[in-house]
């Protein structure tokens, strides 16, 4: 019931923003082509990194050793608090807890999403928000399947090995000069 409450309050965000709700189709960055969603400004950002949490930190902190996940995960925050985007699919649990608090601080970030985009596709919850607020950019660099239930671990690889060369085509950009910094 409360989807289908918030369905007016969607439709006029979309309306009142609609750059940020419409799919962008085939933006080039680095040597892939990227479809999506969002604020294409986030792309001439100053700072890139990525959030990519290792399974050794996690099979560490199951064995009762946390320090070394829990300051990564804390490094991440911190540097999305200077300013810096992050970057990554957020797959993981601990990654999902670290966009969670980009969110809720408001911090921009880059989504990789592991499918692309229909025609009238819109982000859900908390996305929304932030997409309507321009504090996100969500890209696939797959076009949409309607049969695609479940990502796959191969999936998983791609898109966390994207995120570390889409950062790495950023800061080659801006330090070629392709890109300038604010």
């Amino acid at each position: 019931m409360h989807y289908v409450k918030m369905n007016p309050q969607r439709l006029a965000t979309k309306r009142l923003m609609p750059g940020f709700f419409r799919v962008q189709k085939g933006m080039e960055i680095g040597w892939r082509s990227f479809d999506g969603v969002g604020n294409v400004a986030l792309l001439h950002a100053e700072h890139y990194d990525v959030v990519h949490v290792r399974s050794i930190w996690v099979k560490a902190a199951e064995r009762g050793d946390s320090q070394t996940l829990r300051d990564y995960m804390n490094s991440r925050v911190l540097k999305a608090r200077k300013g810096v985007v992050m970057v990554s699919p957020f797959i993981s649990q601990q990654e999902k807890q670290v966009m969670q608090v980009l969110i809720n601080e408001q911090h921009p970030f880059i989504l990789l999403a592991d499918n692309g985009f229909r025609d009238y596709y819109k982000p859900s919850d908390a996305l929304f928000d932030a997409c309507a607020a321009g504090r996100v950019l969500i890209l696939s660099p797959w076009p949409y399947d309607a049969g695609k239930r479940h990502i796959s671990r191969a999936d998983c690889v791609n898109l966390n090995n994207m995120a570390e060369e889409f950062c790495k085509a950023m800061e080659s950009a801006i330090e070629s000069g392709f890109i300038s910094r604010n």
